[in-house]
């Protein structure tokens, strides 16, 4: 068997400094294009703007000769490496996409040369709405036109327009955790919440489950340490409804459980964030506030203005989803025998998705092959029998998103479980890691591949291995796919 490959070396200071300046540039570019809608280019705050977007292209310019920024699918890439987008410089890159696209550009490079007043005629002259059905030779001609040189923009190819099942799914993760996001802002200040627009998303979660499941279960694995409880319960919502579509639960019946999901932890908005945060153990009085959560999340959803559309189980679950199968944990019921099925479901998904996420005041986290194997001791104690095995079949032994060695001394991605009892060993995996400790863009195998030679596996998983002990960054390796 070939040894485990060296640990690959983390990207260089320049490329993180490259990464940085560029997407601060497309920060400083977004906000020139709003006011630009708003007000003249003489306007003094036009004027500030400009001097803050001149200054950062003058830092790019120190570290590389190339600026230039193309659209491929649902991502942007800087000098042919994507920009990484957190969940707080989403919306910005989310609408500079969609406004790229409305004029059909696919690519703006720009000339170390340009002037200030280049670089703002071109800002104002690509902000113009446009009608026509030749927007971007419109915009090409206007530039013409105004003398604007130093930049250059080439047209969105046609098959970048196309919207693939992965860039759809990946766009629809991130809209649920920005609309959860507006539901906690919105909650705080005592607003109506748009229950309706939750339930359509769920229901887009449910159909793109039907289609690409492995690719939405390949999602969960990103974690935003920042607006942890508002990834938390994206992760848990789309589990839990990919759990109960294995469980048998009708259309119907998976949106109730999302939507009753999406909200599991709603109570956790008034917590103080030195307590959800803390490092060190709670106090008793700290642990007291935190397991009112519970209360706090079923109280908030039963005064909803728009209450009426909003599951009853879903009051259920946010009191229930931290009552383990034996009855203990919290909070203690003293009058009911028995939790609701969907309160259950959440259980599992909540407790999975928690324990492979990384926290300050957790030493350990676990892989998701160790978290699945954590739950089986439990089984029967704190989780239902039937429900947790379902979740097990569902996400295999080594589940999606997990990292392996292979006997071939590779390391490689899961991307999608083998349902068949006798190949649960035998995913299809994404090489990341060559022989060599190389981080690679390798291909997807399957693992029931067969040498026809000698009539054994091509490759076999040895075991599953922590990414963060390669420096491999799991979320990343899906949304390329999205941007593929």
């Amino acid at each position: 068997m070939a040894e485990n490959p060296a640990k690959p070396e983390t990207t260089g200071t320049n490329g993180k400094q490259l990464q940085k300046l560029a997407t601060d540039f497309l920060i400083r570019f977004y906000i020139v294009f709003k006011i630009l809608k708003l007000y003249a280019e003489n306007n003094e705050l036009i004027q500030e703007q400009t001097e803050l977007l001149w200054q950062t292209l003058q830092a790019l310019k120190e570290e590389t000769e190339e600026i230039s920024f193309k659209i491929k699918r649902e991502s942007i890439f800087f000098n042919q490496s994507r920009i990484k987008f957190s969940l707080s410089n989403y919306p910005i890159f989310k609408f500079l996409l969609e406004e790229f696209r409305k004029r059909d550009i696919g690519l703006l490079s720009i000339s170390p040369d340009i002037s200030k007043e280049s670089l703002l005629k071109a800002v104002a002259i690509i902000c113009h709405k446009r009608t026509s059905d030749s927007p971007f030779e419109d915009l090409m001609a206007e530039l013409d036109q105004q003398e604007v040189r130093g930049l250059n923009l080439e047209k969105l190819e046609i098959a970048e327009r196309l919207p693939s099942p992965q860039k759809s799914s990946a766009r629809l993760f991130f809209l649920s955790i920005l609309h959860l996001h507006e539901i906690s802002e919105r909650n705080k200040e005592n607003e109506t919440i748009r229950l309706n627009t939750t339930r359509r998303l769920i229901q887009s979660i449910f159909n793109h489950l039907v289609d690409n499941e492995s690719f939405l279960l390949g999602l969960t694995t990103i974690k935003n340490h920042d607006e942890y409880t508002l990834n938390h319960s994206v992760n848990v919502s789309l589990l839990a409804v990919a759990l109960g579509k294995r469980l048998g639960l009708t259309r119907a019946e998976l949106v109730d459980l999302g939507l009753a999901a999406f909200f599991h932890d709603l109570g956790k908005i008034d917590i103080p964030l030195e307590i959800l945060n803390k490092p060190g153990q709670l106090t008793e009085a700290e642990r007291k506030i935190m397991e009112l959560h519970p209360h706090q999340g079923a109280e908030k959803l039963v005064h909803l203005r728009d209450f009426r559309r909003l599951p009853v189980s879903a009051i259920h679950v946010a009191m229930e989803h931290h009552i383990k199968e034996d009855l203990t944990g919290y909070p203690k019921y003293r009058l009911k025998s028995d939790v609701n099925l969907y309160s259950r479901i959440v259980k599992v998904c909540d407790f999975f998705d928690a324990i492979t996420t990384k926290r300050v005041y957790r030493k350990k986290t676990f892989t998701r092959a160790e978290a699945l194997s954590l739950m089986l001791e439990n089984i029967g104690t704190e989780f239902n029998p039937v429900i947790l095995k379902s979740f097990v079949q569902m996400m295999g032994i080594f589940p999606v998103g997990s990292v392996v060695l292979l006997n071939s001394g590779e390391l490689a991605l899961v991307v999608e479980s083998n349902q068949e009892i006798k190949y649960l060993m035998r995913p299809r995996v994404k090489i990341i890691v060559d022989t060599q400790g190389q981080k690679i863009d390798g291909p997807e195998v399957d693992l029931i591949e067969v040498d026809l030679e000698t009539g054994q596996y091509k490759r076999t998983i040895v075991k599953e291995i922590d990414p963060e002990d390669y420096d491999l960054q799991v979320p990343d390796y899906f949304l390329v796919q999205a941007a593929d």
